[in-house]
């Protein structure tokens, strides 16, 4: 991967596709994983134009500064990996975390925002912060157990409904090893889940009702409740949503065409 040398850390990004003409999206990952995961939506993009995946600090071959962090420094972090490709403005894509930092980041910095898509993350708030029941017992189990069959195990039940589980089968056990081999350190998923405990831009998305902004609401989501989904529809009036009544949180993988051409055609609209 190329990485950028600034001036606190070094990035990782890679790019994908060869259409200069149209305004790239930049694919924001979420809570500890690098950006290789969008390795299912790229292709939906890629052959109409330039895509941007990155490494979000703390994880992949990004530095691992110390923490805590903050949405609006991941935020920043984007904006200076634009700044060295020459990129002025993009279609802005976030999942989870990465949904979280796409907001601070059409925030603080809207000029460089085409349109806005954000998947299966919330605005902030002690309510929304909060996952289910299962999915807390899930997550803990992905980021305490002891031995890689069981991490991926807890993964795949932290992402996917049953339903999709049992009709994958071992292949995808196969795929979340691939994208879960190297987990970040513990002091990296602190750092990042500070980013996550202070998030809230619930008084603030208002602003945005002026910008493009598509969210995607997957109704199976046991890590971030559904209803995150319907409040940030709420709070940013002129967005619209496309509910995945099937889809897990690992919606990117579970549901990548169906994404892709949502994905497309939003960024169409916007331009």
């Amino acid at each position: 991967m190329p990485t950028v040398s600034l001036p606190d850390l070094t990035l990782a990004y890679d790019l994908h596709g060869d259409d200069t003409t149209r305004t790239p999206a930049l694919l924001v990952m979420g809570f500890g994983l690098p950006g290789r995961v969008w390795r299912f939506v790229v292709p939906e993009l890629a052959p109409e134009r330039r895509v941007v995946t990155f490494d979000n600090r703390g994880v992949g071959q990004s530095d691992a500064p110390p923490g805590p962090y903050r949405m609006s420094q991941m935020a920043d972090d984007a904006v200076r990996l634009l700044d060295h490709l020459g990129i002025e403005r993009v279609h802005l894509v976030g999942v989870s975390m990465g949904g979280m930092v796409s907001q601070e980041l059409a925030l603080t910095h809207r000029d460089r925002v085409a349109t806005l898509s954000l998947i299966a993350t919330h605005p902030g708030g002690m309510h929304n912060r909060l996952p289910r029941i299962a999915g807390l017992w899930h997550f803990l189990g992905a980021n305490l157990a002891r031995t890689p069959e069981r991490r991926l195990r807890a993964v795949a039940r932290l992402l996917f409904p049953r339903a999709y589980r049992e009709a994958a089968g071992d292949r995808l056990i196969e795929i979340l090893a691939e994208d879960f081999a190297e987990p970040p350190t513990k002091l990296a998923r602190r750092a990042q889940l500070a980013a996550v405990f202070h998030h809230d831009t619930r008084a603030r998305l208002a602003r945005l009702s002026d910008l493009p902004t598509l969210i995607v609401k997957p109704e199976r989501d046991v890590l971030i409740h559904p209803r995150a989904s319907e409040l940030l529809h709420r709070l940013i009036p002129s967005s619209r949503i496309m509910r995945l009544d099937d889809a897990g949180h690992g919606l990117i993988r579970q549901k990548a065409p169906e994404l892709g051409e949502a994905l497309r055609a939003h960024f169409r609209a916007g331009e």
